[in-house]
């Protein structure tokens, strides 16, 4: 029996959900802006008491690196820091594209589109996006190529690629499409998937099977972007 706890706070929601073995996960999830401080750890401890174990009882805590929302990001590892340092846990780190990736496989329409590879695209703010590209193979969870990416809308890379999804569709629009062969069907697209901690839990199960758990002292965010704000001067241009 695999007890798993998967936590993200790297973009507006805070979201925590806990694995029952083969059961469906319980999850809390929700829109909070800057308010995930106050619900996370209350949270935790519900999750925990709705499934009748105590902290010490699991078997590894997951946690949504980033990139994303700086503060969110280094929420959440100090949050998860804490706790399996407590209970002498180890620790998943998943990074957000990567559960973003293992959610959408499991939508229907995703299913429906019979694609094989696909990228996800994040807005990264400062008119940049987060990116990466994935194929669908024999294994249940879709396989990264090479690295994250951050770059302007028009360099994420799609010229070989069957789906598209994340929140710089909505963003940057005809922005992202340089590089497409062609037009992307609707049935093609996904606008609205974004990170929560189910995609983190679906992340974190895989490695897990993989022994890629590790020690909670070597748990880092994960920063694309070194710089998070623009000067004064940058912003009037």
């Amino acid at each position: 029996m695999t007890h798993i706890l998967a936590i993200d706070t790297s973009s507006a929601w805070c979201s925590v959900a806990l694995s029952l073995n083969e059961d469906a996960p319980i999850v809390r999830h929700q829109k909070v802006s800057a308010g995930a401080s106050q619900l996370l750890l209350p949270w935790v401890q519900e999750l925990l008491s709705e499934a009748s174990i105590e902290l010490a009882d699991l078997d590894a805590i997951a946690i949504g690196i980033g990139p994303g929302a700086f503060t969110g990001v280094r929420l959440g590892v100090a949050a998860v820091q804490g706790l399996a340092t407590a209970a002498c846990l180890p620790v998943i780190p998943v990074a957000s594209l990567d559960a973003i990736a293992s959610q959408l496989v499991q939508t229907s329409a995703f299913i429906a589109s019979g694609a094989h590879s696909f990228v996800i695209a994040v807005d990264a703010r400062m008119q940049e996006v987060y990116w990466a590209s994935y194929l669908v193979g024999s294994t249940p969870s879709p396989q990264r190529e090479g690295d994250i990416h951050l770059t302007a809308p028009e360099g994420v890379e799609l010229s070989q690629i069957d789906f598209l999804a994340g929140s710089a569709i909505m963003e940057f629009g005809d922005r992202l499409f340089t590089s497409a062969p062609s037009p992307f069907s609707s049935t093609h697209l996904d606008s609205s998937i974004g990170v929560n901690a189910s995609g983190v839990l679906a992340c974190a199960k895989d490695m897990w099977s993989k022994g890629l758990q590790q020690d909670v002292h070597l748990l880092e965010p994960l920063y694309i972007r070194n710089k998070v704000a623009l000067t004064s001067a940058e912003r009037s241009q």
